[in-house]
């Protein structure tokens, strides 16, 4: 019998474009699937034979061919026709008309009866805690860390089998994963699908084990991975590494690494979110005098200037020298909070200048030039 015409199987002319064809075959895919149709042979050659027919015209060179010289410009393609087609093949073949790998029917019709229910393992994520100081907090830094975890076997490479003679497709299931069960009922017969009891979802079969990791395909290994941190991290944040936590077995996907972030406290510095803050006890002479302090910075020592009169609670404010925000330019400012530090105990000679000192006018309080509060300033500098 000759073969019919593959733009009549499709039902699209001969000057369709690729999305013709494509939304064509995923017409006639979905109304002769197998699914939908048991144990009906007419409508499983149909869809085989659709699936040549978009085989040979969604691929341009092999439509070439087909369009000069018909059946016999594709001889060699594989598909010699309908009736041979394996459907495990088609399936996966065609799966990208429906937008993913696997099975392409899953969505209609509901999962895995076929090539899709196969299960591919994948591997456990992996938390680490990663210390930093203030100073690489403030400019991002990269850190190698040792991290013990499964990796994949080095005598089987992940198969978890002796050899190669000892891994083979699943018997029970044909390496699909998923095994189908039609069971016949009063409102007629009902397809269920479920994970094959014999590769447990795997579509493979060991029959003997790899004597390293005993069948698992996976040994306990060591790796240095490096960490590219952004500056502006905060305590108890997490950063993810795609793939590089716990290996899977049999060629599945590698877990993540997460990356949990713990900060060491600065001996003489303080964060607040961005900002940084300082602690600086001056005497009381400096308060009134006025003087030059060094102070310590997250770039090092810088020196400020005190101003005669200052008074206890007020805030100095070193611009751009606090925290980055994280993957923003925006940086926080150091706050420096003057305190006056009063001595616990005096000599004679203090006491007796400090007695004649507290009788000068100049050193009684006088409430109604006094600064504003200490809370006061605070709600001004935020504001």
């Amino acid at each position: 019998m000759s073969k019919r015409d593959y733009y009549d199987i499709l039902g699209v002319a001969r000057g369709a474009d690729a999305a013709e064809i494509k939304s064509a075959y995923r017409k006639l895919a979905i109304k002769y699937h197998p699914d939908k149709n048991p144990d009906n042979k007419e409508a499983e050659e149909k869809f085989k034979e659709g699936a040549e027919a978009y085989e040979i015209l969604s691929n341009p060179e092999k439509r070439q061919r087909y369009d000069q010289f018909g059946h016999a410009g594709n001889s060699a393609s594989g598909f010699g026709g309908g009736g041979g087609m394996n459907m495990d093949d088609i399936f996966s073949q065609f799966g990208d008309i429906f937008g993913g790998g696997g099975n392409p029917f899953e969505s209609f019709f509901g999962g895995g009866s076929r090539g899709g229910g196969r299960r591919a393992p994948k591997g456990s994520n992996l938390r680490i805690k990663v210390k930093m100081t203030l100073d690489e907090i403030a400019k991002g830094t990269e850190k190698k860390v040792k991290v013990n975890k499964q990796v994949v076997c080095n005598t089987c490479t992940g198969t978890g089998a002796k050899d190669k003679s000892s891994y083979h497709t699943c018997s029970t299931c044909g390496g699909a994963g998923s095994v189908r069960r039609v069971t016949n009922t009063i409102l007629g017969q009902m397809q269920t699908t479920s994970t094959c009891p014999t590769c447990n979802g795997e579509g493979v079969e060991i029959t003997a084990k790899c004597q390293t990791c005993k069948g698992e395909g996976l040994t306990r290994g060591e790796e240095t991975i490096t960490i590219n941190i952004p500056a502006g991290v905060s305590e108890g944040m997490q950063l993810s590494m795609s793939g590089k936590g716990n290996a899977a077995a049999r060629g599945g996907v590698p877990g993540d690494l997460i990356i949990l972030v713990e900060e060491v406290p600065h001996e003489q510095l303080k964060r607040d979110g961005i900002n940084v803050i300082y602690d600086l006890y001056i005497n009381f002479a400096d308060a009134a005098l006025g003087t030059s302090v060094e102070i310590p910075t997250i770039d090092g020592k810088a020196k400020i200037k005190i101003e005669p009169g200052t008074q206890g609670g007020k805030i100095l404010r070193l611009k751009g020298k606090g925290i980055p925000e994280v993957n923003s330019y925006h940086k926080g400012d150091q706050l420096i909070y003057i305190n006056i530090w009063t001595p616990k105990a005096v000599s004679a000679d203090e006491k007796a200048l400090l007695e004649k000192l507290r009788e000068s006018p100049n050193f009684k309080p006088q409430p109604g030039k006094s600064e504003k509060s200490f809370f006061e300033r605070i709600k001004e500098y935020f504001e």
